[in-house]
């Protein structure tokens, strides 16, 4: 089960912390067609029949569909997803938004080796991207969106190291699909995915902080059919879509959740303290899940380590169903 004892300090500092800026990033215009022949060039020769004016044209190369970070298109069973979640400047938040990013990306690429076991690692930088607030703001929605330009650097820097983003929302009051859709801008490209903190996900009345909020499998499953739209659209590989689960009232009515194609819905155990106290609470959330759902599990850096130790990734992957996707705070 929880600790109850350990959970309120990083409640509260997650609750004061705020991203700073409000803007998303518009997409760019595509370029200019630059292979055009010159005005009074010649027509380009083009095989066919002697004496023909006329021939069929060179069938146009396949193109390419869009791959995850490290080939595929598939995330599992082929990949363990390994990563750091955090916020720059908010070191409360994780080991993601502190020091050099190309560091910690180097980090997670060292970590991701170490759990492989039998499958590919693919490093994991997820980003939060959406920060509940102690405070209601000008809106009244108690969240705070991440700037444009710190999405931008970190989605920049997944690419550099072959990582997946994911954009961590901690919604407040603001409504929690409405949040994954104003990150659309992000998620149309083939290594980005969603990762939902229901525990910040507040009821009328509400604040965050003052107790765990909470969702349903239905919004997860509304929030998992819009990705499935922009698979479809765009042609992506599956996109990643987490909820972490720090208790079993976070998440209401699972049964409710109905899988979507293109999409890999991921519960991820959030339970701190000492190995013992996390194993039972991994045991009780991952109990009758429903067809489809995959399994990730956290650690925390300083919470897990207070009068304890950090599991060893021995002991993660002892863990039954063994976590596909492991993340550190």
């Amino acid at each position: 089960m929880l600790d109850s004892t350990a959970e309120p300090g990083r409640r509260s500092a997650l609750a004061v912390t705020a991203a700073a800026g409000l803007s998303l990033l518009t997409a760019c215009a595509g370029t200019a067609d630059s292979d055009a022949a010159p005005r009074g060039a010649p027509p380009p020769h083009t095989p066919g029949t002697p004496g023909s004016r006329t021939s069929s044209p060179a069938p146009e190369p396949a193109r390419k569909r869009p791959q995850l970070p490290r080939g595929g298109r598939e995330l599992f069973p082929r990949h363990r997803l390994v990563g750091y979640c955090g916020l720059p400047g908010a070191a409360a938040l994780g080991r993601l938004g502190t020091g050099d990013l190309d560091q910690r990306a180097r980090e997670i690429e060292k970590l991701a080796q170490t759990y492989a076991a039998d499958r590919e690692p693919l490093p994991v930088l997820e980003l939060l991207a959406v920060v509940a607030n102690s405070g209601a703001g000008p809106d009244g929605t108690y969240r705070t969106r991440t700037s444009a330009d710190t999405v931008r650097r970190f989605h920049e820097a997944a690419r550099k190291h072959r990582a997946l983003l994911l954009l961590n929302i901690q919604p407040g009051r603001a409504s929690a699909l409405g949040e994954v859709k104003a990150l659309r801008e992000w998620l149309v490209h083939p290594d980005v995915g969603v990762a939902l903190d229901p525990e910040w996900e507040m009821g009328p009345g509400e604040k965050p902080g003052d107790s765990y909020g909470s969702t349903d499998g239905g919004e997860l499953t509304e929030i998992a059919r819009y990705l499935s739209g922009l698979v479809r659209e765009h042609d992506l590989p599956e996109k990643a879509f987490v909820f972490h689960q720090v208790a079993a009232s976070v998440v209401e009515d699972q049964q409710a959740f109905r899988p979507q194609p293109g999409v890999a819905a991921i519960k991820c155990a959030d339970g701190i303290g000492a190995p013992g106290l996390k194993r039972g609470t991994w045991n009780d959330l991952v109990r009758n899940l429903p067809g489809g759902m995959h399994t990730g599990f956290k650690l925390f850096y300083d919470e897990d380590t207070e009068g304890s130790r950090l599991m060893t990734h021995k002991e993660v992957l002892a863990l039954r169903p063994q976590p596909e996707y492991v993340m550190y705070e």
